[in-house]
């Protein structure tokens, strides 16, 4: 029996230490060393000062903030409480993400989209609108947009910063992520990458 139980803790501890411990370790510095941004999580920064990251949607509206200068990203599913009745204090917040589970039936769901369709014909002008342009994804933080989305953006942020409307438009085909192998995803923009890239076309 003794002999039975120093096995069975030999084995928890060995166990704890291989697969919680050392396994946890070398992975890690294995990430670190094949991949550091990725590991680090994707973090952007601009001149040593991080300003979000490459996989996590942000605001670029609000308080102070001129929307019609940069591209918006897809909506957000986080409003309002969490579900510890705690206010979301930005729709974009990745400690409180998750999608609304609401279908395409639901009332709700249906008055959220007639409206954000309203919002963007009034910002961007009539004619069609992408479907990532007013639903939420399933994380409700996607960082990116379709191309088309991005395109229909264009005339209107082209017009807010006083550039030439073909140079944004190249601005959003460059920063595109194609199909991998041509076949796999979908192509699209992260938001981030190409409001760091429109600043930085003013800049010069």
């Amino acid at each position: 029996m003794i002999r039975e139980i120093r096995s069975a803790l030999s084995l928890v501890l060995v166990s704890t230490l291989v697969l919680g411990i050392l396994l946890p370790m070398g992975f890690t510095e294995l990430a670190q060393l094949v991949a550091p941004f990725e590991a680090n999580g994707s973090l952007l920064t601009v001149k040593g000062r991080v300003i979000g990251s490459a996989l996590i949607g942000q605001n670029f509206s609000g308080p102070g903030i001129d929307a019609a200068r940069w591209f918006q990203p897809r909506p957000s599913a986080l409003t309002g409480t969490n579900a510890k009745g705690q206010t979301i204090a930005s729709p974009y917040d990745a400690s409180e993400s998750g999608g609304s589970n609401a279908g395409p039936t639901n009332k709700n769901m249906i008055d959220h989209v007639r409206a954000r369709i309203a919002a963007y014909r009034a910002a961007y002008g009539p004619g069609p609108v992408p479907d990532d342009a007013v639903t939420s994804s399933g994380s409700g933080l996607d960082p990116d947009i379709s191309v088309a989305n991005a395109l229909r953006q264009a005339p209107s942020v082209a017009q807010a910063r006083h550039l030439p409307i073909l140079l944004v438009r190249h601005l959003v085909r460059q920063s595109a992520t194609h199909r991998w192998l041509g076949v796999i995803g979908t192509p699209h923009v992260n938001v981030l990458k190409l409001n760091l890239a429109l600043t930085e076309l003013n800049a010069r």
